[in-house]
């Protein structure tokens, strides 16, 4: 039937996720207690005074109407503050931050504004989803390059973008990198910025875990390098440095004729969030990086749980510097089951959910992400089921 053919669904393809998604549904219907590491939805309150402002501000009938579809200006006056007292960045609030309905928003709405038929954007896989079916849905080209290191992956992109008349519209990173975990410093978007200008292409930044790093390393802003706002954007979210992934609030900060674009295709599409959303976020922007340090200090002692008790199983993990992930690749001997395959046994044998790497493109095969979601008592019980799992004879000859 004509009508149930939709030509940007027909792009998608199936999603991985939703098998183990559904296995986990079946099992805890039957009773089994699965300990969940698969998504990256954080498990911890949202600071007490932010919750606080929200209930104050709901109350408030003038809260009640439509707001902006760019944010009200006190939040995006606080994005700002945020920028210049964290990493010396100084912004305009009215012409170089827009609020966002989190940072999917960001990096769907942003494709949408800035690229078209033809246009290629340069992503480094494996992939965060939105990163590559974004491009698809704008009907952009993905170029997706092998995140092997950050040094080899800019060799490649100057390898496109310095084709004459290249079609390379945007290159759209991600540092602390999911799934990987990879980080860089502030010389690899020098490098970046250096081939944006020479080149004639986009920067778009998604820094979703600007503030999970550990062991000393502070993740660098794009947007403190030389030049950065001549040629792209930063995208931040208070969903992980805030426990606020549930309220759903990102930013879009940098270059002006982006921020415009994104500011006018958001007017057509919605009127931002619930206001009393907007005054709860810019007390945690302005009041609450104590909060910050004490979510950053739970991941930390998170990862070295779960990473000790994996290397203590036979695999072959470093404890990542940033983000609130371990990617680890599937030990040896079950390697050749695949990580779809590998996780879904793992579900069901040791009751422990995990994100195949295959959901996150073809260089993620071989891997699986562990999310630390879960408090330090489920790390423990979740290694107890990876260690009776792996250690079971008989999952090599199914």
């Amino acid at each position: 039937m004509k009508t149930q053919n939709f030509y940007r669904v027909s792009k998608l393809p199936p999603y991985v996720f939703a098998q183990i998604n559904e296995l986990k549904a079946k099992a805890r219907a039957a009773g089994q207690d699965i300990v969940d590491l698969g998504m990256g939805n954080p498990d911890g309150p949202t600071p007490a005074r932010v919750v606080d402002k929200l209930c104050e501000a709901a109350h408030d009938r003038r809260n009640h109407r439509y707001s902006l579809s760019k944010g009200i200006r006190g939040v995006r006056q606080a994005m700002a503050e945020r920028y210049e007292r964290n990493y010396g960045v100084k912004l305009d609030p009215d012409t170089e931050v827009i609020t966002t309905i989190g940072a999917k928003d960001a990096v769907a709405h942003l494709l949408f504004a800035i690229i078209g038929p033809g246009d290629q954007v340069i992503t480094p896989t494996p992939a965060y989803p939105i990163h590559v079916y974004g491009v698809l849905m704008a009907e952009g080209d993905i170029v997706r390059v092998p995140l092997r290191t950050p040094e080899e992956f800019l060799d490649t992109v100057e390898g496109h973008v310095k084709q004459p008349n290249s079609p390379v519209r945007a290159v759209l990173v991600s540092f602390p990198h999911n799934p990987t975990t990879a980080t860089v410093d502030p010389g690899f978007f020098d490098r970046l910025v250096q081939m944006a200008r020479q080149y004639d292409f986009w920067v778009i930044h998604d820094f979703a875990y600007a503030d999970l790093g550990f062991d000393g390393y502070k993740p660098p802003s794009f947007l403190q390098t030389e030049g950065a706002k001549e040629v792209g954007v930063e995208i931040f979210s208070l969903s992980k440095s805030f426990n606020m992934a549930g309220w759903r609030v990102g930013f879009c900060c940098g270059n002006k004729t982006v921020i415009g674009a994104l500011a006018r295709i958001k007017s057509y599409l919605d009127y931002g969030n619930f206001q009393p959303i907007q005054i709860a976020a810019s007390v945690a922007l302005r009041d609450c990086e104590s909060a910050v340090e004490e979510i950053r200090n739970t991941y930390r002692r998170r990862r070295d749980i779960l990473v000790e008790g994996l290397q203590q199983a036979g695999w072959n993990v470093q404890p990542p510097r940033a983000s609130m992930f371990v990617w680890a690749p599937i030990p040896e001997p079950f390697r050749e089951l695949g990580s779809l395959e590998f996780s879904r046994r793992l579900l069901l044998e040791g009751s422990v959910a995990v994100s195949p790497g295959i959901g996150f493109g073809d260089d993620g095969e071989g891997y699986v992400r562990f999310g630390l979601i879960e408090n330090e008592s489920r790390l423990r019980q979740a290694l107890r089921g990876i260690k009776r799992m792996t250690g079971s004879p008989a999952l090599l000859t199914r």
